[in-house]
């Protein structure tokens, strides 16, 4: 009998220990180490028997002679889920989905499987046949080619996918399979490192899309080794509150897209609606007109917003004024605080100020500068804005106003929304463009000012 092999594993990071000890060395947690079985020395390919590939080995090629035909995306019908992977799911990818428990991401997975015209198999170890089907009719009714199957075992789940030869498999989730040659339980290190090896080898041998569940920590990272985030093709993470029906859908890392966009739904008891105008939610309905509010034009990838940024400037109570932010780097308000104080001659530090960009989002697009010193005097002087106007501006430490990129895109958006007027950089390049859109040009804070309070 083989002696059986154990190894010491870091279960915040997954770093490897010849020995225990009470400190990672890597992340520097404590008490996260523990004892694992590591693999049996018997260990064959990702299918059931032996794989008749396995002996065949792969030669070199010169650069110029590889096959650069692009494949085709597959397409998951769901506009916002294309966006975010950049147009569509590459064959043989494998996506992790990761997300806060109970923020949608087993009904989302679920509700683009059953909308796929392509034969899917959707693994759960977390629910049954009934339960998912429960779902599914609550999500849709129209689902021909997508098959259920709760199993956690590995070795079985290969089984069933060369008897039915899915086009792609959907697990849901990672923490929940564990292989025959790993010893140790299910969401362990060592087993969610197989797992995912395994469903790797089979998505590039078979060129088959693989979507993969995975839970999350109380930090909010992807639980497991932060390796199984390099192992994979891509990392989307869905975001929002649960109190709240908007969910946010963004990708942390994409080899085949940009990182920049974000997808964004509207969590109903029918499911998950894409949200095609995301304006409609970041900007407040209200009826009367308030001071401390400011539209701001912003970009997420290539696709327009329209913002609305809310402060709120009192006299402070206690000693030290605070600075509190929502969605906004507290950092750069400072800066803001500062300029308006040194280059406008407002006096702000014996004041508190308070921001808040609606609807839960987190913007750090530099453009939104403008909005937010707008806002802050628009509280602090409790003069409201006009309704129909926005900006689009980054402010510099000199007091200047200075020109930000793709501003054509930002002022055809604010027109779309009917906006009347937009104020950006006096620097700013644009092409003539026939927009019924007034175009205020700006080029220091006194401007600003000047034109809103006069």
């Amino acid at each position: 009998m083989a002696k059986v092999k154990t190894a010491f594993f870091c279960q915040n990071c997954g770093t490897q220990f010849a020995k225990w000890q009470g400190q990672c060395t890597a992340c520097k947690e404590w008490n996260t180490i523990t004892e694992e079985l590591i693999e049996k020395p018997e260990k064959v390919s990702w299918k059931t028997s032996e794989s008749p590939s396995a002996n065949r080995r792969t030669k070199p090629l010169k650069i110029n002679e590889i096959d650069a035909t692009t494949e085709a995306r597959l397409d998951t019908k769901n506009k916002e889920f294309n966006r975010v992977l950049g147009g569509g799911i590459v064959p043989g990818s494998l996506i992790l989905l990761g997300g806060e428990p109970g923020i949608g991401k087993s009904t989302l997975l679920l509700q683009i499987a059953l909308q796929m015209p392509y034969k899917l198999l959707y693994v759960s170890g977390e629910e049954s046949q009934k339960q998912i089907k429960m779902r599914a009719e609550r999500i849709t009714t129209t689902a021909e080619n997508c098959y259920i199957l709760t199993e956690t075992k590995t070795q079985n789940i290969f089984r069933q996918i060369e008897e039915l030869q899915p086009e792609m498999v959907v697990i849901d989730s990672i923490q929940t399979l564990h292989s025959d040659y790993i010893e140790s339980s299910a969401g362990s290190i060592s087993q969610i490192k197989e797992c995912t090896t395994e469903l790797i080898k089979y998505a590039k041998e078979t060129a088959t899309p693989v979507l993969i569940i995975g839970h999350i920590t109380k930090d909010g990272n992807i639980a497991g080794p932060k390796i199984l985030e390099h192992m994979v093709d891509t990392v989307l993470q869905f975001e929002g509150d649960r109190n709240h029906v908007y969910r946010i859908l963004r990708a942390h890392k994409n080899r085949f897209g940009s990182t920049h966009e974000i997808g964004i739904y509207e969590m109903l008891s029918d499911g998950l609606r894409e949200v095609a105008n995301p304006s409609e939610i970041l900007i407040s309905k209200n009826e009367e007109i308030l001071s401390g509010t400011a539209i701001a034009a912003t970009l997420e990838g290539i696709r327009p917003l329209l913002i609305e940024i809310q402060a709120l400037v009192s006299t402070a109570v206690y000693g030290t004024p605070q600075r509190t932010t929502t969605g906004y780097n507290a950092k750069r308000l400072n800066m803001i605080l500062a300029v308006l104080e040194k280059r406008a001659g407002f006096r702000l530090g014996a004041k508190d100020v308070f921001l808040n960009i609606t609807g839960g989002i987190t913007v750090d697009d530099p453009a939104i500068d403008l909005a937010v010193v707008a806002a802050i005097l628009s509280s602090n002087e409790d003069i409201p804005l006009p309704k129909d106007i926005c900006f689009a501006a980054e402010v510099g430490l000199a007091g200047e106003v200075r020109p930000v990129a793709r501003v054509e895109q930002r002022i055809l958006e604010a027109e779309k929304l009917g906006f009347a007027t937009i104020m950006i950089s006096k620097y700013c390049k644009i092409p003539k463009m026939n927009s019924g859109i007034q175009i205020q040009k700006v080029a220091g804070i006194e401007e600003v000012v000047a034109h809103l309070f006069g």
